[in-house]
């Protein structure tokens, strides 16, 4: 990555949200490892929405697995509650599962971004730097509010979206969607595959 690339992120405030202390401890020293000094913490997605409140986190680093609310129900609570002090903060998550179904459930839920477990300095700061670099407008529909769940910008002149966007995918991008959507239930997708669902 081009120096020119590289954002100075030491006065976002980060919230971590997991109940595995040893994996919040990690991301919270990756992050200062990164250059930030402002991270909250907090056990579990009731926690963390109460520390919303009094914490104006600029990006959420959320597991996916948590007691008794898990991730998804922590982003949905962001995003849709009537209490929610910032429906539009963007939202990490973290997860060992890779499955397409759980993909699709975080992303349809508004996460961001998803990273897969075990993470390093430069996976997070990747995803930190696609969150800065290349802003998602929201969307909100009578079942979405989210970011726009795709980072490609599509020229749209029509009724029917979805049959324009396959009209000008490259016969790559359609492969791509094709094998990842071909995956089996239960097997795992790599960082590429995974981050193709969001493009």
């Amino acid at each position: 990555m081009a120096d020119k690339d590289r954002y100075d992120i030491e006065r976002l405030n980060f919230l971590i949200v997991d109940d595995n202390k040893h994996m919040s401890m990690l991301v919270k020293n990756l992050l200062h490892a990164l250059g930030t000094r402002n991270v909250a913490t907090a056990d579990d997605a009731a926690d963390a929405f109460a520390e919303l409140t009094h914490f104006p986190a600029d990006i959420i680093i959320s597991d996916y697995h948590m007691q008794p609310l898990d991730g998804l129900d922590f982003v949905r609570l962001v995003r849709t509650g009537s209490d929610s002090p910032n429906p539009f903060v963007p939202i990490i998550m973290l997860s060992g599962h890779t499955e397409m179904n759980k993909i699709m459930e975080a992303r349809d839920a508004g996460v961001h971004e998803y990273l897969a477990k075990p993470i390093s300095a430069r996976s997070l700061y990747s995803r930190i730097n696609k969150i800065i670099a290349e802003p998602r407008e929201f969307v909100q529909t009578k079942t979405f509010f989210g970011p726009d769940r795709r980072r490609r910008a599509v020229s749209f002149n029509g009724p029917e979206r979805r049959k324009a966007d396959l009209q000008v995918a490259t016969p790559d991008e359609v492969r791509q969607v094709a094998e990842a959507a071909g995956a089996a239930e239960g097997a795992g997708l790599s960082q590429s595959e995974l981050d193709a669902l969001f493009d």
